[in-house]
């Protein structure tokens, strides 16, 4: 399954646009803490991904919690998460109604702190 699947079209070009905005501002001091773009979710468990940007090949940036209550922030693989199966089949998914609140940081520091992304 192509990684583009788990994502709305605009979902993808925001979290493009995110990564381009980001590239001259790796490592300066000056990065952008994005709110997150994305909310991609496992129906059958507690895995929870907040997405902020893609470089278009599936390397994401966010917040990934596996439900072990050690949330972490770093590159997500979305060509991974698109081959995860659950029971019936049951695949990752975007959450449709996430509206973000918050830059990604503050995110991280709430999940951190609870075991858990809380969004």
């Amino acid at each position: 399954m192509d990684w583009t699947n788990l994502l709305r079209p605009e979902t993808r070009v925001q979290l493009l646009k995110n990564y381009k905005d980001q590239q001259d501002k790796k490592g300066t001091g000056r990065e952008i803490d994005f709110e997150p773009v994305a909310k991609l979710f496992v129906p059958w468990g507690a895995a929870t991904f907040l997405i902020t940007e893609c470089d278009g090949d599936g390397l994401a940036f966010g917040l990934s919690d596996l439900g072990f209550g050690t949330p972490e922030l770093g590159y997500i693989s979305l060509d991974e998460l698109a081959e995860i199966r659950g029971p019936g089949g049951l695949t990752v998914e975007e959450d449709i109604h996430f509206r973000s609140q918050q830059p990604l940081s503050a995110y991280a520091a709430d999940a951190r702190s609870h075991g858990r992304i809380r969004a």
